[in-house]
């Protein structure tokens, strides 16, 4: 896991305890200063993994997710038997993988690297990291068109950066591309098992009068459920006191893992982004 600095809120919080109460040793790479930091968590610099002083951000949302990106990639290549969660991967039994790979779909077209395993050896690990290194490299699944036009920039002196690019270009986008492009699609999980709600009805996790309709997506199959942080946080921000509803399936799972949001409450700011993509 990382998280570069910063307070942890309550479904930071959540998702790492869940981690913790089934058995798993919990590393939490950062580089700056982190509180709200559960028990039992291992703290270490980034720089074991990465060793960075500027970090990538989404241009249009200000969003760290592309150097996340990058990180767990690095990552996975210096650490064995290791799975990276994102933050926001709550964790409902133990994970375990007999070929190093752990990863699922999320929707029909989209394999989700938010909790991610490949092992040292992966082709698509190794085209991963190496397409990480060019910040103005043009992705090899684009268009002809669009590959045409970030091509006519490059050549006249105005290469588009990797934050310019559309959400996801290093995460899910890149991760299908090369599972697909080696084969190594044929492990990823159906969306039961990692994805099971889907991101249309995020926020009905949070809703307590409609709790019961989360229970039809998961299964007996399901290992993880993935809150949408940034998404989930913005719209949590916006209501008051940045609280789930009683009764709702967040606050029943915070309930579970003695997690209280009063004490790690999300930052009012993030409600400006609850809308944005």
């Amino acid at each position: 896991m990382l998280w570069v600095e910063g307070p942890l809120s309550y479904v930071e919080q959540l998702c790492i305890q869940s981690f913790l109460d089934n058995g798993h040793d919990v590393t939490l790479y950062h580089y700056g200063e982190v509180t709200n930091v559960p028990d039992g968590v291992d703290m270490r610099h980034g720089r074991e993994i990465l060793d960075r002083d500027e970090f990538i951000a989404h241009g249009r949302t200000g969003s760290m997710a592309l150097f996340s990106d990058v990180f767990r990639y690095h990552m996975l290549t210096k650490l064995d038997k290791t799975i990276w969660a994102d933050t926001d991967a709550y964790c409902m039994r133990p994970f375990t993988s007999k070929t190093g790979h752990f990863f699922g779909w999320e929707s029909d077209h989209h394999i989700n690297g938010g909790v991610l395993g490949l092992p040292k050896d992966s082709e698509a690990l190794a085209g991963l990291l190496e397409m990480t290194k060019d910040e103005y490299g043009i992705p090899f699944w684009y268009g002809d068109r669009v590959r045409g036009n970030l091509q006519a920039r490059i050549d006249a002196g105005t290469p588009t950066h990797v934050s310019e690019l559309n959400w996801g270009v290093w995460g899910p986008h890149a991760v299908t591309a090369y599972l697909h492009k080696t084969g190594e699609d044929k492990y990823a999980f159906p969306c039961e098992v990692l994805y099971p709600v889907p991101y249309a009805h995020r926020r009905l996790m949070v809703n307590g009068r409609r709790r019961r309709a989360i229970d039809k997506y998961i299964t007996e199959n399901t290992l993880s459920v993935h809150l949408y942080g940034r998404r989930i946080r913005a719209f949590l921000a916006s209501r008051e006191g940045g609280l789930p509803d009683e009764g709702g399936y967040v606050h029943e799972l915070c309930q579970k893992h003695k997690i209280d949001p009063r004490a790690a409450p999300i930052p009012v700011k993030e409600a400006d982004t609850v809308d944005a993509d």
